[in-house]
């Protein structure tokens, strides 16, 4: 059965102080997975990661995890996956990531999700994708970002169009459903893969 769409999901590989952070994780694969989705992520079995793919298979959701060489160990490849690709670098892991997805919506995480969440926008911005990105502000741990964010928008390093690029809310099914209903297409076609 195809699924109805593809949600890339990324977020830590820990599960953070807080168990508000690990409760919006099973929130957002439930979601995916009540709705038919399928769900695309890095590919770990640990900390929010781990949870957002098992609450997405719990609910009847497909999964495809992404996850490059030197990570399966470290991050513990999650083999329950109904599709886990073993790829040979960060560039493929997130080239694969964003083809395979309609929509992208960040969790807290630490470097990694960060790094991720910021390529995605910047290809937005430059046209390789039309698809929505979103940021889930659980508990305000987006805070500190999105007020440095503001600051580089009054210093004239960025635009206001560039920070709607990416929408923000702290409700998961808020934000889920505002995504879902903002699905674009892929942008410049073959743009996304070659650029990375």
């Amino acid at each position: 059965m195809t699924p109805e769409f593809s949600m890339c999901v990324y977020c830590g590989s820990r599960p953070g102080e807080q168990p508000q952070f690990a409760a919006a994780a099973t929130a957002v694969g439930h979601w995916i997975g009540q709705r038919g989705g399928q769900l695309v992520y890095g590919g770990g079995r640990t900390g929010l990661m781990g949870t957002v793919a098992e609450a997405t298979r719990a609910a009847g959701g497909r999964v495809i995890g992404i996850i490059p060489k030197a990570l399966v160990d470290r991050e513990l490849a999650n083999t329950l996956c109904d599709e886990l690709h073993i790829v040979d670098t960060m560039h493929e892991r997130k080239a694969m990531m964003g083809e395979r997805a309609d929509a992208f919506v960040a969790l807290p995480g630490g470097i990694g999700t960060f790094e991720e969440l910021f390529e995605i926008w910047t290809w937005r911005q430059l046209g390789y994708h039309d698809k929505p990105v979103g940021i889930l502000n659980v508990e305000g741990y987006y805070d500190g970002l999105l007020g440095f964010l503001a600051h580089s928008v009054r210093a004239g390093f960025m635009g206001e169009w560039q920070m709607d690029l990416m929408h923000t809310l702290s409700e998961p099914e808020a934000l889920l459903n505002w995504l879902l209903d903002h699905r674009g297409g892929q942008g410049q076609s073959g743009l996304l893969a070659k650029n990375v």
